[in-house]
């Protein structure tokens, strides 16, 4: 049975949180047939990951502000977590594509990274479909799912350097787990809450190639 937080501590993260992003639904006990189909593969870890994405989206905007609040205002909608569009399609194709760090888990790291842009491709059908960062040093490759509130969940891997992902998603410790969502007009983004590497928040800004 997944461990859940008590209903207490999430109502005080709830009142703690000044963001309007919805915490996904608790996970089933056994077999549902309405459940996402996420569900049914989400580590216990990354479900947590999942559910405290508003807390997430809190800490790491409130650690940029501190010496960047310029380059956060500056992206807008992309960097607001109450901007994902509720029912809307997802692309196919090729993206030019770019990831923001927010937030540093511990003593004496980066509170802001923005860096270069890179490419991404996005397979999308009505069952789920892919995502996959073709290039750069940190590539997340995976399954997306559909999900409720007009977003898909995307569980996979993190290939790093040189090296492909060596073990499927949820057999190893380059598990990422993530929401695809449209923030705006033709723009897209995968907003990684608690990644195991350098942020408290990830989020990878998309813009189709053409």
């Amino acid at each position: 049975m997944r461990k859940l937080l008590p209903l207490a501590a999430a109502l005080v993260v709830a009142a703690c949180t000044t963001t309007d992003v919805p915490a996904p639904p608790p996970p089933p006990d056994g077999p549902v047939a309405d459940a996402p189909a996420w569900m049914a593969r989400v580590t216990p870890e990354d479900y947590e990951r999942l559910e405290r994405l508003g807390e997430a989206w809190t800490q790491a905007l409130r650690q940029a502000r501190r010496e960047h609040s310029g380059e956060v205002e500056a992206h807008g909608a992309l960097l607001a977590p109450g901007a994902a569009l509720r029912e809307v399609g997802f692309p196919n194709g090729e993206f030019r594509c770019r990831t923001i760090k927010l937030g540093s888990p511990g003593e004496g790291g980066l509170d802001y990274v923005a860096y270069g842009w890179f490419r991404c491709r996005i397979e999308t059908r009505p069952d789920g479909g892919s995502f996959v960062k073709l290039t750069g040093s940190q590539r997340q490759v995976g399954t997306l799912y559909p999900d409720e509130r007009g977003r898909m969940v995307f569980l996979g891997s993190l290939e790093l350097g040189d090296l492909p992902a060596s073990a499927p998603y949820g057999s190893h410790d380059n598990a990422v787990a993530a929401v695809l969502e449209q923030h705006a007009p033709g723009r897209w983004r995968l907003v990684i809450p608690w990644p195991r590497y350098e942020s408290v928040l990830d989020v990878i800004e998309l813009e189709p190639v053409g």
